[in-house]
């Protein structure tokens, strides 16, 4: 039976228990992305400098990974969970809600160790580090690597990287400080190919995936004087792209920069899984003036206060109902009601 949840945990709680535990699994949220994957690795490659014995575990049905994350080199990967995970520690990497993905299935290890950066992670832990400040769940497992004196390999130094440049849009995004890009000159020393990097993580475009773009453009709307915008995609319009249905990541980027806009969200039908013809929801923040990780929460999602997500069963007419009213009640001053604006 798992252990009873801790609050939150120092620093050297986390460091005392990767000293004094020899095994590890490591698991992270469904559909993972750049900095859950380069967390899994950096955290791998730091438990396996130690001496541990470290097992990385991804459902199969998060694989195989999309065509961008092809860079990342999962050495010690499991589809299934380990038959000995009630005697290893596990380790939750940016992973905010253990309730809302596959790596449930680990929920009765010996330990459960949740290192995470999203400020309304549920602390499901039986340790909980959780540091909002850190732009990325891989900047806390760098900390961790110097406070351990582990130097980055060149392939955890990659993994590292990919999970900085992703989770700060590239450096753009507000949680990007003077950390971020101490974090990167180092890790670049350590032997990242910085050009080699952004070429396959943002210049191998699939056709497919630009005319999954052209699509998305063309079902752009904004509400209330611009202050959402919004898009969605049908599953007819991923068969008719012949897209996969990761291919729509990076779109929301695009609804984000309109002009005038405060909240952007993509809304994309689901075509597989247990969730098949549901909705799966991405929302972006322009500013604080609206937090979309509480727009998210009332949907059973979460997230971070400018980027978060949910699935939910809700048609899109209501949805659009239900999200220019969240927003409106986050901006007094609003306009709820107007007729939409339609470009």
């Amino acid at each position: 039976m798992t252990a009873p949840r801790s609050t939150q945990a120092t620093r050297e709680q986390v460091l005392a228990r990767i000293q004094e535990d020899s095994r590890f699994v490591l698991a992270t949220h469904e559909n993972p992305d750049g900095d859950a994957l380069g967390s899994l690795v950096g955290m791998h490659g730091l438990l396996t400098a130690l001496g541990k014995e470290s097992t990385i575990f991804i459902d199969q049905e998060d694989l195989p990974l999309p065509d961008d994350y092809s860079l990342f080199e999962l050495d010690g990967l499991t589809q299934s969970p380990p038959a000995d995970v009630a005697e290893r520690t596990v380790v939750f990497l940016d992973c905010g809600n253990i309730d809302r993905n596959s790596a449930s299935v680990l929920r009765d290890g010996r330990h459960l160790l949740n290192i995470d950066h999203h400020h309304d992670n549920t602390n499901f832990g039986t340790l909980n580090y959780v540091v909002p400040s850190a732009c990325c769940t891989a900047e806390i497992i760098w900390d961790l690597m110097h406070d351990l004196g582990v130097a980055p390999s060149p392939t955890v130094a990659q993994a590292l990287y990919v999970g900085l440049i992703t989770d700060t849009g590239r450096f753009m995004y507000e949680n990007t400080g003077p950390r971020a890009h101490l974090m990167a000159a180092e890790l670049i020393e350590a032997g990242v190919d910085v050009p080699d990097v952004y070429r396959r993580l943002y210049e191998n475009v699939q056709p497919a995936r630009l005319a999954l773009l052209a699509t998305a453009l063309e079902h752009l709307q904004r509400f209330d004087a611009g202050e959402l915008t919004l898009s969605w995609l049908s599953a007819e319009d991923f068969e008719r792209a012949e897209a996969e249905e990761t291919y729509s990541e990076g779109i929301i980027d695009h609804l984000r920069a309109v002009q005038g806009t405060r909240v952007a969200a993509l809304v994309r039908e689901l075509s597989s899984g247990e969730r098949k013809g549901q909705y799966k929801v991405s929302l972006r923040a322009t500013d604080d003036a609206v937090d979309v990780s509480a727009i998210a929460r009332a949907q059973g999602g979460g997230g971070h206060r400018r980027a978060a997500g949910f699935a939910t069963s809700l048609e899109l007419g209501e949805l659009i109902v239900f999200l220019r009213s969240a927003i409106a009640g986050q901006l007094p001053a609003s306009s709820e009601g107007r007729a939409p604006t339609l470009v």
